[in-house]
């Protein structure tokens, strides 16, 4: 139980940091790749500062509602996680932010928040296969849904589970919102859609809606490392070398891929689903 509190409490006061950390590298790697210097690895930080600090202006005032029920479902999503609990019902819950996160862009009157929506709903349809299978596969490879019981397996869950890693990883490029299934909101303002989802938010909205994201990137994160962790304690660095690979891995799928249209997100989302994560769980069913 002390262990469960403390992970919990750590996840709620260094997520954000981790996650606006995570930001800034991300950005700085991404202009080192684009031949720019880039901004400090603490720009994020900044940038939400400025933010908050901007007059509060609000198309919709039930979206400011939304938004905070959005950032709470992220959090609780991230407690249940390091608190050691049902993986599946965290992913229950995260879908259930994002929700919120739609309701919050279909309110106001933009075409662009609106489109932003449809599309995310449209990502989420491409995503949740492989997320289910993904948690399907830690139950299959330890007996287990819970957290709590994954990192005591005597090995790690990636080596009965490297298809649901697989396409888990896949489908993270779309949860990350990043290129090439960045459909919802880009973090490019070269790219249309401006910024989809987001067009309407306030500064202070805008605000809450990216320290959900550091939150949920911690998650997501998280995640990841526990395909690693098992009761030998050298696990955990291993589980740390894998998130950031994985997480660099991410960030040069962004810059070198180029948007794609809906269809191709769909197809090729549950197309590698259904291939690597598909023949994992038929071997582990008949193993």
């Amino acid at each position: 139980m002390i262990y469960r509190i403390i992970s919990i409490a750590a996840f709620l006061i260094f997520a954000p940091l981790v996650g606006g950390l995570l930001s800034g590298l991300d950005r700085k790697i991404s202009a080192r790749m684009q031949g720019r210097i880039g901004p400090s690895i603490f720009q994020p930080f900044y940038d939400v500062r400025k933010l908050f600090s901007k007059q509060f202006i609000v198309v919709n005032p039930a979206q400011v509602f939304l938004i905070m029920s959005f950032l709470f479902t992220i959090i609780f999503t991230g407690c249940m996680f390091f608190g050691g609990n049902d993986v599946l019902l965290c992913f229950f819950l995260l879908s259930t932010g994002a929700t919120f996160l739609i309701f919050a862009a279909c309110i106001t009157n933009s075409p662009y928040s609106n489109l932003g929506a449809s599309r995310e709903l449209l990502q989420m349809m491409c995503y949740e296969p492989a997320v289910l299978l993904a948690c399907i596969g830690f139950y299959l490879a330890t007996g287990s849904f819970n957290v709590s019981d994954i990192i005591q397996a005597d090995m790690p869950a990636i080596v009965k589970t490297p298809g649901f890693f697989i396409a888990f990883v896949f489908i993270l490029t779309i949860k990350l919102r990043k290129s090439p299934f960045d459909l919802s909101t880009s973090h490019h303002p070269h790219q249309e859609l401006v910024k989809g989802i987001t067009t309407d938010m306030g500064a202070k909205t805008l605000g809450l809606f990216e320290v959900a994201e550091w939150y949920e990137h911690v998650f997501l994160m998280g995640f990841v490392g526990l395909f690693f962790i098992n009761k030998n304690p050298w696990s955990y660095l291993v589980a740390v070398i894998a998130v950031l690979a994985t997480y660099f891995l991410e960030i040069l799928i962004d810059n070198t891929s180029a948007r794609v249209k809906w269809q191709v997100m769909l197809k090729s989302a549950w197309g590698v689903t259904l291939l690597v994560a598909g023949v994992n769980l038929i071997i582990l069913m008949v193993v």
